[in-house]
Formats: structure tokens, sequence, C-alpha cells
């Protein structure tokens, strides 16, 4: 199999994780295989109590999951380090100097007796309570994360957080149930599915009451039309290339903006339709694509980027933006990023301005409406 095809249907299988949880160990061995690893997982990192649980893992012992629960979640790098961006694949050497981490507890009493070497970390999503990650271990053998390892890590990325945003959109929970139709239909999250012309082809109850109103979105001549020109693009372009596989899809509209007229936030996640277990739905309806449509409350989870894209934010403010939700203070946040105070000060100036804020809580709690953190 090539290396195209490998990687095609390891992104099918992420993406049937959005309907079943239970799917997950599978798919992140595969995982590992396909990047050159060896054992991997998905950490969330509570920032408030300073350590690491991984969710969901692949061939890693018994027993040393236990020790790491019990003690070393505390002592790891991912715990004891600061944030990297999103979809940055980082190292151990970049989060703490090597030698220093060969001396540490957690290598020297977990790491080294199960001849770890070394680790590549990829944050999927970020919030002022945390964030989650993937992680693919390097072994002695294997050699030290290397440029082809982070390629391909950052190949299969997107997709991981796709398909955790929309399974926590959809809060699928009945693994038993006969069809994905009927259990979507009940949802109240929006759910529509169109084809890949933007037809609508189906709208469960929610997505209609949203359609009627007409000020988000609407239906022309049976085709979804979303109010904001850049979102209706994104949605459409979705809904075209994903005709071609869950591949094509590839990073666009991971989690899309959408505002209406008087100023109300949501958000849409967009699940391709096409291939793995998720295609009984689409041929059902002659669908390429299901969007889910949430408004952004505290309960619905999105990913950082999109707070940049609704208030066109700058990469520099929107750095600035994530150190104040993450650390609070100009100094403090001056000193993470590696710029003096008044750097910070004015990128925060611009960010008032843009958010229609005043102080750095009301930015806090404008990012809170955006995200929630990753579930259990």
């Amino acid at each position: 199999m090539s290396q195209q095809q490998r990687l095609s249907s390891l992104i099918s299988s992420v993406y049937d994780t959005a309907l079943d949880t239970t799917l997950w160990p599978d798919v992140l061995a595969a995982v590992a295989d396909f990047v050159g690893g060896q054992a991997t997982g998905l950490l969330v990192k509570d920032t408030m109590n300073k350590c690491v649980a991984a969710h969901c893992h692949a061939r890693v012992d018994p027993h040393y999951l236990r020790l790491y629960s019990d003690t070393y979640s505390k002592f790891g790098p991912v715990a004891t380090s600061l944030y990297c961006d999103v979809d940055q694949v980082v190292s151990i050497p970049e989060l703490i100097p090597y030698e220093e981490y060969c001396e540490s507890r957690f290598y020297q009493e977990w790491a080294r007796p199960q001849g770890w070497m070394d680790i590549a970390i990829a944050v999927l999503e970020k919030s002022a309570a945390g964030c989650s990650c993937l992680s693919v271990v390097r072994c002695e053998d294997d050699g030290m994360v290397d440029d082809e390892m982070r390629r391909r890590i950052a190949l299969v990325t997107p997709h991981l957080r796709r398909a955790m945003l929309v399974n926590r959109s959809i809060e699928f929970k009945r693994a038993q149930a006969e069809t994905m139709i009927d259990v979507l239909d009940e949802l109240a999250v929006g759910l529509l599915l169109i084809d890949s012309n933007g037809r609508i082809v189906h709208a469960n109850a929610a997505a209609n009451q949203i359609l009627d109103t007409g000020d988000v979105l609407r239906s022309s001549t049976g085709r979804l039309v979303v109010s904001d020109t850049h979102a209706d693009h994104a949605l459409r372009e979705i809904a075209a290339v994903a005709a071609g596989g869950d591949a094509a899809v590839g990073v666009k509209g991971i989690a899309v903006p959408l505002t209406t007229h008087d100023g109300e936030r949501y958000v849409a996640h967009a699940l391709p339709l096409t291939t793995g277990a998720r295609r009984c739905a689409g041929t059902a309806f002659a669908a390429t694509a299901a969007i889910f449509i949430r408004k952004a409350t505290l309960d619905c989870p999105s990913a950082p980027e999109v707070v940049g894209k609704t208030y066109n934010l700058t990469p520099a403010e929107l750095r600035v933006l994530n150190g104040i939700v993450e650390i609070g203070g100009v100094p403090e946040v001056a000193a993470m990023l590696g710029v003096a105070d008044t750097t910070v000060k004015t990128h925060l100036r611009r960010l008032f301005e843009k958010t229609g804020t005043n102080r750095q809580a009301d930015l806090v709690k404008l990012v809170a409406g955006y995200f929630m953190p990753l579930s259990s």
C-alpha cells in the first residue's frame, strides 16, 4: 500500500471516531505506525492541577499507564512546559534541554525503563483550562523525532481535531443505535446534510429552526446559503471536495465562525460522509458532508483559531490573546513571548478595539464562550 493510500485509510478511520469513540485505540495504533512511532495517546493537560491525563492510548503497558496516572503525569514535559501553537509538532528537546530531561525523575523512573527515547507532541486544542494533544513515542531503536515524522504527524492532526470537535458537538453516546441518522435527528445541535453542490438533502429539527430564522443560514432554491460570504465559501468548498474522500478535505473548515446580523455568534463543524462507517448516511441521502451548527456559548467547544478568524486578529494579536487567557498579566505574557511589555500593551489595545472589550477579564470571558475543555 502506498503512503497516500495508507494516509487516506487512516483519515477515514479517524473520522469514524467522531461517531464511535471506542475506535480510538485502534486508530491511535494506526497513527503510530503511519508516523513512525511506537506508543501513542491523546493527552489532556489540566492547567489548574498541573497534571496530564491519558484519555485514549495505544501500546502503552498497563502497569506503566497506572504509574503515569498515579505519579508521573505531574512530572512529564507536557505538564511542566508552556503551550505550543495548535498543530505545531515539537519534541522533548524543544520543551526542555535534553540532558536535563534525561536526568529527570520522569525519564529515569518511567520513560527509560520502557525504552522511550523521544516524544513527538502536537497540540490539538487549547483553552484557559488546559490543552489536548497527540503524543507519539520514539523508542531507542527509532531514534529521535525527525523531520519526516513531523511531516507525517502534520498530515494527520487536522483530521484528529475535526473528529474530536464533531464528536463533542453531536455528543454521540449511543454506539448501539441502529442507524446514525436516527440519533442525529434527535440532537439539539443543528445538523445539515449537503451534497457536493451545497444542496440541502436533510436537516434535523434544530437546523430547520436556524434556517427558518434566515439570519445566520438560509435555504435558497434548496441550497445552503450562509450570510457571511467567507463562511459560505468555506462550507461550499468542504462539500465539494468531500466527494473526493476524507483526505481531500484537509484542513478546510475545521471550525467555521458564523455571525448573525445582531451579533450572535455560531460555530460550524463539517464531517465528511463519503467513506468509512459514515458512508451509510451519505449514501442514504446522497450527501457528501454533515454540517453541525451550534451557538458559541460556554458549552460549545471550538478551536482558539475561531476567535482569531471571527475578529480578524493578526497572528501576533492571537498569541497575545492566548497568553492573556492562559497566563494573565502583561509582564508574564511578555516574558513568555520574549518581547517588551510595551509590545504586548500595543497588541492588547488592538484586541480591545477589535473585540469591543475594555478589560483583560472581558477577553477571557469572550474566549470562554468559544471553547469547552475536552471531556472525559
